[in-house]
C-alpha cells in the first residue's frame, strides 16, 4: 500500500520541550529525552512527500480539467423523493438530519470501506458512491411549499470535488483525487438525485440555526456519525432544549425511518433481485470449489473466499460475514471464524448474501453434502427442515400476521422431532408457551425482514414488525433450521454434529408470495444433480 500525508512535515525542533508533563502528547525516548514531535503527528513518521514551494506549484500545475458534463439522474431518485415525502408529512415542522455516516478507522491510518447508514441511502437512492461524511437536510417549509408540494426542502451536504489546482487534489490522503480517484461535483450529485446540494462548510448552520426550547424543533438520527451527536447535544444544551425529549425524539424518527423499509418499491425488489441472482451465482462458486476446500486445512477459508469474490465481482461487498460451517460448526448459528476442515461426508452449511451496489442485500443459506450425496440421516433431517419451510412459505400472503410464519414453521418441525422421538414431551406440549422443548434444536426466530440491511427495518415497532400483518412488497426470509450439536446427548448419536438451515428470501405479492430466491436447488435430489452438474 502506498503512503500519505495530509500536512507537511513537523520542523519544531527550536520548540522543544523542557518538561515533558507540560505536553502530554509529546513521547521520551529510550534515553528519557523528550521527543519534540506530538503524538498526533506520528501517523506521519513514514511520510516523505515534499513541503516546498515550488512542489506545491508544480504539483497544482498542468493537469487536464475536469469533466463539465453532468451526469443522468438515478433511477433510484423518484422514489428516493418519494420517501422524503413521506418523512416531511410524518414531521410538519421540524428539521430532520439525517447523515451518512463517518469513515471508520480499521488500523492506525487505514480505514474500512465506506458504507452510509441504510436510513440515507434509502432517502437519497445512493448506493456506494457517496461520500463519507454526507448528510441529508430536510429543512421546514410553509405548508406545500417544499418539493413536489411538500413541507420540506431537502439538501444533501457533501465534500465535493475539489480542483485539480488545489492543495487537497494530491496532499489529502482521505479526499484527495489523487488518492481516492474523482469524487462528485456538487452539479453532478444534484443532477443524480434531484437533490439541492451544498458544501459541508454550509452544514454547521444549516443543523444549528434557531434552535430553541421553544424554536425550530430538531429530529437526528443518532449514532451515525458522532460529530453531528456532539455538535447537536451542545446547541440544545445551550438553547435549553430537554435533553430527555430530545432523545425520545430522535429515538422516535429512528423508528419511523425503519418503518418506512418495511414495504419495498418496485425500484427496491429490482435491485434484491439483481443481489439474488449474483448470491446464486456465488453459490454455484462455492461447489465449484469445495474439491478444493476439502484438501485444505482451512477449507471453510476457500468456501469463505469463492463466495466472496463473486460479491466484489457482481456487487459492492458481502451483505454480511458468511457463514461457511461444515461438520459440527453447522450447529454453531453464527459461525463466521470459518477456520474448520472441509470433510467427505459432513454437510455444509453456507449462509451468504451478495450485496448490490445499491446497498440492497440477499440472504440465502443452503446446506449441502461436501461428497454430494445426502446419507440417510442427513437426508432425513433436511428433509424435515425443507417441509417446514415449504409449510411456513405455503400460508404467506396478505393479510396474515408476520408472527404466523414462524408458527406454522415449527409446527412441522415439532412433529417431526416427536416423530423421531426426541421430544421428552407431546407435540402439543412442546408448541405450548410453558413447553417449547423443541426449541433447543431451533432456538432462532424463521423470519426477518431484509432489504438494505441483511435484518431490516430492526428500529420498528413490535406491532409493525413481529406483530404486524403482511403487505404486499414486502420482503423477508424463511428460514427453519435443526442443529443437533456432536456434544448433545439428548439425541442418538447418528444426529450429532449435523446442522441444516434452509433459508429463501420471499416477496408478498397481490395475492400470494413469491420466493425470490427458488431457482437455487432446494431439495434434496436437486441439489444431488445441480452438484453433479456444477462439479462435471
Amino acid at each position: 500500500m502506498t503512503d500519505a500525508a495530509q500536512h507537511p512535515a513537523h520542523h519544531a525542533d527550536q520548540d522543544r520541550p523542557q518538561d515533558p508533563a507540560a505536553t502530554p502528547e509529546a513521547g521520551v525516548d529510550a534515553e528519557g529525552a523528550v521527543s519534540p514531535q506530538p503524538l498526533a503527528e506520528r501517523v506521519e513518521n513514514r511520510s516523505q512527500r515534499p513541503s516546498s514551494d515550488a512542489f506545491r506549484a508544480f504539483m497544482g500545475a498542468d493537469w487536464a480539467p475536469s469533466s463539465d458534463e453532468l451526469p443522468a439522474q438515478d433511477a433510484s431518485a423518484p422514489h428516493a423523493a418519494r420517501r422524503r415525502a413521506a418523512v416531511s408529512a410524518r414531521y410538519p415542522g421540524e428539521r430532520i438530519v439525517v447523515p451518512a455516516g463517518r469513515l471508520k478507522v480499521r488500523s492506525n491510518d487505514t480505514d474500512y470501506r465506506f458504507r452510509a447508514h441504510s436510513a440515507f441511502a434509502h432517502l437519497t437512492g445512493l448506493g456506494v458512491d457517496h461520500e463519507p461524511d454526507a448528510v441529508l437536510v430536510l429543512e421546514p417549509t410553509d405548508p406545500g411549499a417544499g418539493d413536489g408540494g411538500s413541507d420540506h426542502a431537502a439538501t444533501l451536504y457533501f465534500r465535493p470535488l475539489a480542483g485539480r489546482d488545489t492543495e487537497q487534489f494530491y496532499a489529502d490522503a482521505r479526499a484527495g483525487e489523487f488518492w481516492i480517484g474523482p469524487r462528485p461535483t456538487l452539479a453532478g450529485l444534484a443532477a443524480r438525485t434531484g437533490l439541492r446540494t451544498a458544501g459541508l462548510e454550509e452544514l454547521e448552520s444549516a443543523v444549528t440555526k434557531n434552535v430553541s426550547a421553544d424554536g425550530t424543533a430538531v429530529r437526528l438520527l443518532r449514532e451515525a456519525d458522532q460529530d453531528m451527536d456532539a455538535l447537536l447535544a451542545g446547541v440544545r444544551a445551550e438553547a435549553g432544549v430537554d435533553a430527555e425529549a430530545a432523545a425520545s425524539a430522535d429515538a422516535q424518527v429512528a423508528e419511523f425511518l425503519s418503518e418506512l423499509r418495511l414495504v419495498k418499491d418496485e425500484w427496491e425488489v429490482e435491485r434484491m433481485r439483481a443481489s439474488v441472482a449474483a448470491t446464486i451465482s456465488g453459490f454455484e462458486d462455492v461447489v465449484r470449489a469445495l474439491p478444493r476446500a476439502v484438501g485444505h486445512a482451512r477449507g471453510e477459508r476457500v468456501v469463505e473466499g469463492a463466495f466472496f469474490a463473486r460479491a466484489r465481482l457482481e456487487g459492492n461487498d458481502l451483505g454480511y460475514d458468511t457463514i461457511a460451517a461444515s461438520g459440527n460448526n453447522a450447529t454453531i448459528l453464527h459461525w463466521i471464524r470459518n477456520t474448520g476442515t472441509v470433510r467427505e461426508g459432513d454437510l455444509l452449511l453456507l449462509d451468504a448474501g451478495v450485496e448490490d451496489d445499491s446497498l440492497y442485500t440477499a440472504d440465502i443459506t443452503r446446506t449441502l453434502p461436501v461428497s454430494g450425496s445426502f446419507t440417510d440421516v442427513q437426508r432425513r433431517i433436511y428433509q424435515a427442515v425443507l417441509d417446514s419451510a415449504d409449510a411456513a412459505y405455503a400460508i404467506v400472503r396478505p393479510g396474515i400476521r408476520f408472527r404466523e410464519i414462524h408458527a406454522e414453521a415449527m409446527r412441522v418441525l415439532v412433529e417431526r422431532l416427536a416423530d423421531w422421538g426426541l421430544l421428552p414431551v407431546s407435540a402439543e406440549v412442546a408448541l405450548s408457551e410453558d413447553g417449547q422443548h423443541h426449541r433447543r434444536w431451533m432456538p432462532h426466530g424463521t423470519s426477518h425482514h431484509l432489504g438494505l440491511d441483511v435484518h431490516d427495518c430492526a428500529q420498528a415497532k413490535r406491532a409493525l414488525y413481529l406483530d404486524g400483518v403482511l403487505e404486499p412488497g414486502m420482503v423477508f426470509t424463511i428460514e427453519p433450521g435443526l442443529y443437533f450439536k456432536e456434544e448433545d446427548l439428548a439425541v442418538p448419536e447418528e444426529y450429532r454434529g449435523i446442522g441444516v438451515r434452509i433459508e429463501d428470501d420471499i416477496l408478498v405479492t397481490e395475492d400470494g408470495a413469491e420466493n425470490l430466491s427458488a431457482a437455487l436447488p432446494r431439495t434434496p435430489d436437486e441439489i444431488e444433480a445441480w452438484m453433479a452438474r456444477l462439479q462435471a
